[in-house]
């Protein structure tokens, strides 16, 4: 279904950073050129290998990107959510996905073709620079996480990921499941749970849901940085 043909056509595009600065006449040209695609629970958008050059934009929903390693084991590279975008990586080279996009909820996602992206960019050189400015800020979280895993603690990963991702009241939301919060820092499922009950006990932090953290004691957290 093409994105202007959709009853929701209008937020789509709208929730887009990257696109936020056209003009409506230049979100409609946009919308032209996007589809709209409905993904299951646990359905692959795309996996490594794939033909086809795209960028998918989440409209409703969060889409999983991951990497397996040999031995099987899954590590989680992010979770996209509304107004994010994926399958970046294969519009700008030649090589083909190399990780998993799996839906993890019910979604709905924009697709855009590589090519018509690519031309969109030519008459919008903007455009770009709000991927590149995108592309960079997961780059840094990337280096981030990798220095945690090779320098730091897993106490000193858990503390700086929930101050980082705080909001003005130290409530922090898991936009996933645990398991799959675990993996994006590096650690396992079990490891996560020993740590939060350490934090818990020492009464560092609180739960107010399954997955909201109250941070009852920022000053703590922040000493073991």
């Amino acid at each position: 279904m093409k994105c202007d043909s959709c009853r929701d056509f209008a937020s789509c595009v709208d929730l887009v950073p990257i696109f936020a600065f056209l003009s409506a006449e230049e979100k409609q040209e946009i919308r032209a050129l996007a589809a709209h695609r409905f993904y299951e629970k646990g359905r692959i958008v795309y996996s490594p290998g794939e033909a086809g050059k795209r960028l998918y934009i989440v409209h409703e929903g969060k889409i999983k990107i991951s990497r397996y390693t040999d031995d099987g084991r899954e590590q989680i590279i992010r979770v996209a959510g509304p107004g994010e975008f994926v399958g970046e990586l294969s519009l700008f080279g030649s090589a083909p996905p190399a990780d998993y996009a799996v839906a993890v909820e019910e979604s709905s996602l924009c697709v855009i073709d590589g090519e018509h992206l690519k031309k969109l960019i030519e008459k919008h050189p903007a455009v770009g620079m709000k991927i590149i400015e995108e592309l960079s800020k997961r780059l840094s979280v990337l280096e981030e996480l990798i220095e945690g895993i090779n320098l730091h603690s897993v106490e000193w990963r858990l503390a700086r990921v929930l101050l980082s991702r705080a909001d003005k009241n130290n409530v922090v939301v898991l936009n996933t499941t645990k398991g799959n919060f675990a993996s994006q820092i590096g650690m396992s499922r079990e490891t996560l749970s020993r740590k939060f009950a350490l934090f818990r006990e020492k009464r560092w932090i609180k739960f107010i849901t399954p997955r909201k953290i109250l941070i009852t004691d920022r000053k703590a957290l922040e000493e073991i940085l």
